[in-house]
Formats: structure tokens, C-alpha cells, sequence
């Protein structure tokens, strides 16, 4: 089949103005860009070809990014709309948009950063210096104004298994690199890169005066290792169950006794604190008897190093130019860092996500959107009930408790009914160092306050202006930002197929996640209990271990695969949320058939929005990094590892045995 691509309009992923008004889609001539088809492609061989192919070949990566996506464009445009928000807002705007506009200034104002020089540094560096003991080195790790990485991390958290209350929760930490393996593993490319890492970490050390700074360097890149061989890996730290251990004070320091757990927890402002989540529990004990059984001495040098890392956004041009060399040349692959003010955008939405947020949505997100994402919400809800009641491998007694849960859901579109007041909170035009540690202070002060009370169900773990979207399992719900809903997942002027196909796949790939291996394992309350017949766990195992087995498989790189079981929580919910979204698209059109435009059926557009939606350039050094954490697989298997999966898709497209995404019927694999 041979389709003539309409022009595409140039500003469809530019800063424009929306009008809710234009019967047009943003994307033309439906909502999909034909000019991005490589039709030379056929669909059963790279779906993610024919879809994108000439989309891949006309675009690069910008200098100052590691990837170029679908999802990237969006972030530019929204990034963009914020910057103009906090450059142009009115002096009479509201206290919170004037703390932003503030941040924001600082935080641009590279002059006054690098006029403020090391001043700002020097009371951290001395009170890491005049550590003289552990239970000091710890007391420093509990402040809340030095913000330092350690072996343990301690946060707010919602209890998994009585979701009405609050928690500390408590997490292995403490590494520089994104990943253990990138510690351990003997590959060269990966020893190259501790290599670098050891010399980076001596070239801050330098710009601080500090003496021995190689042998400091060696010692903290020794003392990292010794930590990722202790670190459990990420397939592991998935497994919910694993990583719910509930303690009191009492049994923390019972398992840990050589630990100085009460100057960490009172300078933490948790001194009379009593309830606790361990996570990695084996990992923590042996990180926690290594902080203590190491001297004084090394664990100054890597805090050291590690506060300047953490601040160096906020520190003279030489130490965040050292900063960039490492973490965005030589691990991401980027040639140049970000403009100063699009970093400035980020750490505003940081700081003050919901004060942005207040801004963004008042001026680009029509409520006709909310409305109308809430209704495909009912749709996709219907669509996975009326599977459910049909799965031949599901007994009744979990079918009911899952159709339950379902029921349930709760959607959060939008943005929240009330937005954060950063009452108390001081921003400075000026101080953009300052201004950061405030932040940090201001932040987990609100959430020791929220230890005191109940679960409070309003608040968001997204901004609204977040380019995401996510499900929850301790509240059984699926939040969508604003920031998302926007053209090419979301556009009501669009073919219904590609709304169906794009957001509508995206609402089930959430929906998806309250029912993936680990989401299952929370009832319709988000208590993590087991609310399974036995037999069904079974069954829904051997389903899991069929697809787990189908992305072991993927090579990405020669000898470099996609971790099948890392990845399996996002696979299930992908294949998931595409089948539902399907059924919900055939739904309704009620019987009819839906017509052709430019030559494609109702469910060709509908894969094709899929496969819009995953686009994707990345380097190669930032994608190696994914394949070791990300519990994504990369994008185009988000596609061809999905749509070989579904029969629609072989009809669409009339994919034949010859074709190289073919999976014989029996091999493929359908959980929800």
C-alpha cells in the first residue's frame, strides 16, 4: 500500500497557543505524523520502523540531551511554556508564584553563583572535617540542611501494608555510579569507567585545595565497590514483599548494634520517632556494619566529595563543568550541558513543583481535557472489567476480589484540587545555593509533619506539569498530569483510533500496574496482602516466566540483552494496557466499522498511535546504563515486543509466518 503523507504542521510540537475552539488536530491529518512512516517497512518485520522510520532518520539528538524522544519534545515544550511562566509573571501574582519566579532567578544567575565562589561551601566542609567519630559522621547524615548521600537513605513513605498511616522508610544507598553491576563487573567498559570516575572524584577534591586528592579518590572508589557488592540488585529490589520489614527503634538497633542510629535519627528531627520500614534489610545490616567498621578518615573524604557533587549546579563553573564531563559526557554521552536556564526550570519544578504547577495549569490545561480523559478512564475500566469476567485461567473467588480492586481505582487527572501552600518557605533572588538548601529543609520538615497524622489521599506524587504518568499501589490509584495530556498521547481533536491508541494505551498501562507482578500484589485498600487463590498465582506465574523469557531474549547490543525479570513489571503493564485500550477502541464503535483515512483502518491508526508515542533516539552510553536499572524496556521493543503479542495486530496489518515479528499463536502471550 502506497499512502501520501499530508504536511505535517511544523509547530505541532512547538510552543503554541492552545484553542480549544480548532476543530484540527495538532498533529495533521488525524493525529498522526505520516511523514515520520518508513513504508519501505513492512509492519511485521519493525513495526517500530514502518511507524517512525523517516521520523528516526530526519532527527538527531541535541547536543545537550542523552536521548531524543516523543516524550522528550514534550518536556522541551513544556520546559519552555514554564520558563516563559516564571520569566513574564506578573509582580501581582500569588506568594507562591512569586517564590518560584524567585527560585528561579537564583537559581539562572550564573554571575552571582560564581561571585559567591566556595563561601557557601565552607560550614559543610567544616563540620565534615571536624567529624571526629562515627556517631558525629552519622549525626551529619541525619541533617536535613547538608542533604549528604550515605550507605542508608531515610524518606517519607505510605506503610504497604496499613496505608492509612505514614512511615520512615529506609533504602540501601550511597553509590555515585547509577548501578552496581558497573562496580563488579570485570567488562572492560565498565572498568574504563571506574577508572574515570576515580579521577573525577580527585578533580573536585582539587578544585577545593584539598590535599592527596588521588589517594582520597582511590579510597572512595574502594569504598563505593565495597558498598555495591553489599547493594542488592534491582531485579531483587522490586519484590515488595522482600523490602517490607517493619521495626521499632528497638529491633533497628538490636540488628545493627555497633550502629550510632540515635544521633542520626535526632538530627533527622526523628528522636522520639518508633516506626520504621527496612527495605533491602540483609543489604542495610552489612552497609550499616561497614560504615562503622571503616575509619573516620574515608568516609570524610567521599561525603566530601559527594556534597560538592550534589551541589554543583550551584557552585562556581568549574565545578559544575567537572560534574557535566562525568555524569552527562562520559555516562550519558551528551557534548554539552543544558542551557542555564532550562536547568533552572528544573530545579524550580523541584523545589516548587506545585507552585509551577498552579501557573501551567491555569494557562495550557482546559478542563474539556480532564472531562474527557476521566471518560476514556471509564471506558478502559469497563474494557478490563469485561476481561476479566472471560480470563479461562482466573477462579472465581479472585476474579471477584480483582474485579473489586478495579472498581476502586482512583483516577487523579489533571492537577489536585488544592495546590502545595510553601507557607514558610524563604526564596531568595540571589541565593540560589541558599535557596536549595532551604528547599531541602522546608521539604522534609513538611514531612515529619506528615508523620503525625493519617494518610492524607489528596496529595500528589506528580506536579501537573510532569510529562508522566504513574499508578500508586498503596492508594489504588492512577495519576495523570497535565503535562501529559497533550498531543501525541492526548488530543480531543484527533481520530478517536489515536487517542485510543496513545492515551487510552497509556491510561490501561497504568491501570495495568495495579495487576502487574508486583501491583497484584496489594488488595482493592493498596494493603499488600495475598488476596490470590493459589492456583491462579500459579497460573499467572507461568504467564509471567512466558514473558519474562520473550524479552530475555532481546539483544540491544552484541552479548547485551534486555533484563527480562527487571523488566517485567513495565512489559506486563505494556502488553496490558495495549489490549485494553483495543477492546475499549472496538467498544465503541458500537458494531460499526470505523472509516478509512488515508488508506488506513480504525486499527492500523490505532497501533500506529502506539508506535508514535515510543519514538526514541538515545546513546548508546546512556542506553547501556538503562539496560542495567530501568525497569523500562527500551522503546522499540515498548512496541514490536508488544504488538507480536496481540492477534488484532496480525489482522491489521496482515502479518504473515515469513515476517520476523511473527510468534506462532501458541507462543504468544495475553495475561490481562
Amino acid at each position: 500500500m502506497t499512502h501520501q503523507p499530508r504536511p505535517l504542521r511544523e509547530d505541532w510540537f512547538g510552543v503554541v497557543s492552545s484553542d480549544a475552539r480548532s476543530p484540527a488536530p495538532e498533529i495533521t491529518p488525524w493525529g498522526f505524523d505520516l511523514s515520520g512512516m518508513d513504508e519501505r517497512v513492512r509492519p511485521g518485520d519493525s513495526f517500530y520502523e514502518y511507524a517512525n522510520g523517516k521520523w528516526i532518520s530526519r532527527n538527531t539528538i541535541p547536543k545537550d540531551r542523552a536521548y531524543w524522544s516523543t516524550i522528550a519534545q514534550l518536556r522541551q515544550r513544556t520546559e519552555e511554556r514554564v520558563q516563559a511562566l516564571l520569566e513574564q509573571a506578573p509582580t501581582a501574582a500569588s506568594e507562591n508564584a512569586r517564590k518560584a519566579q524567585d527560585f528561579y532567578r537564583a537559581h539562572s544567575h550564573r554571575a552571582a553563583i560564581e561571585a559567591a565562589g566556595l563561601s557557601k561551601l565552607a560550614p559543610a566542609l567544616r563540620s565534615i572535617r571536624g567529624a571526629r567519630t562515627h556517631a558525629e559522621l552519622a549525626s551529619l547524615l541525619g541533617a536535613p540542611e547538608l542533604g549528604l548521600l550515605g550507605p542508608i537513605k531515610l524518606q517519607l513513605a505510605i506503610d504497604d501494608k496499613d496505608p492509612s498511616r505514614n512511615v520512615i522508610l529506609i533504602t540501601q544507598s550511597g553509590l555515585g555510579l547509577p548501578n552496581r553491576d558497573q562496580y563488579l563487573s570485570y567488562e572492560p567498559v565498565h572498568a574504563q569507567l571506574r577508572a574515570a570516575y576515580r579521577d573525577h572524584i580527585a578533580q573536585l577534591l582539587e578544585l577545593i585545595g584539598e590535599e592527596r586528592a588521588h589517594s582520597s579518590a582511590s579510597a572512595v572508589l574502594g569504598l563505593e565497590i565495597a558498598m555495591a557488592e553489599l547493594h542488592w540488585p534491582a531485579a531483587k529490589c522490586r519484590q515488595r514483599e522482600l523490602t517490607y520489614n517493619l521495626c521499632t527503634r528497638c529491633e533497628l538497633t538490636q540488628r545493627t548494634p555497633r550502629f550510632p542510629w540515635h544521633p542520626l535519627l535526632a538530627a533527622a528531627g526523628l528522636a522520639e520517632h518508633d516506626v520504621f520500614v527496612v527495605a533491602e534489610q540483609e543489604a542495610i545490616e552489612h552497609l550499616l556494619e561497614l560504615f562503622t567498621s571503616l575509619g573516620v578518615s574515608v568516609w570524610q573524604s567521599y561525603l566530601t566529595y559527594h556534597y560538592l557533587a550534589t551541589h554543583a549546579a550551584v557552585l562556581p563553573q568549574a565545578i559544575d563543568q567537572a560534574c557535566f564531563d562525568f555524569y552527562g559526557k562520559r555516562l550519558q554521552g551528551q557534548a554539552e550541558p543544558l542551557a542555564r536556564e532550562k536547568r533552572a526550570v528544573a530545579a524550580t519544578n523541584e523545589a516548587l513543583g506545585e507552585a509551577v504547577g498552579e501557573l501551567y495549569t491555569a494557562r495550557y490545561f482546559p478542563l474539556s481535557h480532564k472531562h474527557h480523559t476521566l471518560q476514556l478512564v471509564d471506558e478502559l475500566r469497563a474494557a478490563f472489567d469485561a476481561r476479566l469476567q472471560k480470563l479461562p485461567w482466573m477462579s472465581e473467588s479472585t476474579r471477584v476480589a480483582a474485579r473489586r480492586k478495579l472498581s476502586t481505582f482512583v483516577p487523579k487527572i489533571g492537577f489536585p484540587d488544592q495546590f502545595c501552600d510553601y507557607r514558610g518557605y524563604d526564596v531568595s533572588p540571589d541565593d540560589a545555593f541558599g535557596n536549595c538548601v532551604r528547599a531541602r529543609v522546608w521539604h522534609w520538615q513538611r514531612d515529619l509533619e506528615r508523620l503525625k497524622h493519617p494518610t492524607d489521599r489528596s496529595l500528589w506524587s506528580k506536579t501537573p506539569q510532569t510529562v508522566n504518568a504513574s499508578y500508586e499501589y498503596t492508594g489504588n490509584e492512577i495519576i495523570f498530569p497535565a503535562g501529559i495530556l497533550q498531543a501525541p498521547f492526548f488530543d480531543p481533536h484527533a481520530d478517536p483510533a489515536v487517542n485510543y491508541g496513545a492515551i487510552g494505551a497509556v491510561i490501561g498501562h497504568e491501570m495495568g500496574h495495579g495487576f502487574d507482578d508486583q501491583g497484584a500484589k496489594s488488595d482493592e485498600h493498596g494493603v499488600l496482602r495475598t488476596w490470590w487463590h493459589e492456583r491462579d498465582a500459579e497460573a499467572f506465574q507461568v504467564l509471567i516466566d512466558a514473558l519474562v523469557k520473550q524479552y530475555d531474549a532481546y539483544e540491544v547490543f552484541p552479548g547485551v540483552r534486555v533484563n527480562g525479570r527487571l523488566t517485567v513489571g513495565e512489559n506486563i503493564s505494556d502488553l496490558g494496557g495495549l489490549t485494553l485500550a483495543h477492546a475499549a477502541y472496538r467498544a465503541s464503535l458500537r458494531g460499526q466499522t470505523a472509516p478509512l483515512l488515508d488508506g488506513f483502518t480504525g486499527d492500523q491508526r490505532f497501533f500506529l498511535a502506539w508506535a508514535q508515542i515510543w519514538r526514541q533516539l538515545r546513546r548508546e552510553a546512556s542506553q547501556r546504563n538503562l539496560l542495567l536499572a530501568d525497569p523500562h524496556s527500551p522503546s522499540r521493543l515498548r512496541v514490536d515486543g508488544v504488538v507480536r503479542n496481540l492477534d488484532a495486530f496480525y489482522d491489521a496489518f496482515n502479518v504473515q509466518s515469513s515476517d520476523a515479528l511473527w510468534l506462532d499463536p501458541e507462543a504468544r502471550v495475553s495475561i490481562w
